[in-house]
């Protein structure tokens, strides 16, 4: 008879993890412009008049900066 450290258990995992680093990193950056130095700081997440994203920096807990914030 076998004790319960000399069996082997074969554990099924109740799910499987597949995360793509590459993508999930690219889609982290979306928002965010680099600085140096491993720091990012949040621009605007509007788009401008010609259609293309606005690269200004966005206010403190905001997602917009001061030309296309509500608040105006």
């Amino acid at each position: 008879m076998l004790t319960r450290s000399q069996t082997i258990s074969y554990i099924k995992p109740l799910y499987t993890v597949e995360i793509n680093f590459d993508e999930a990193s690219e889609d982290w950056k979306a928002n965010k412009k680099y600085i140096g130095n491993g720091m990012y700081k949040y621009i605007c997440l509007q788009k401008t008049k010609t259609g293309n994203p606005c690269k200004k920096e966005s206010l403190p807990a905001c997602d917009f900066c001061k030309v296309h914030s509500p608040d105006k």
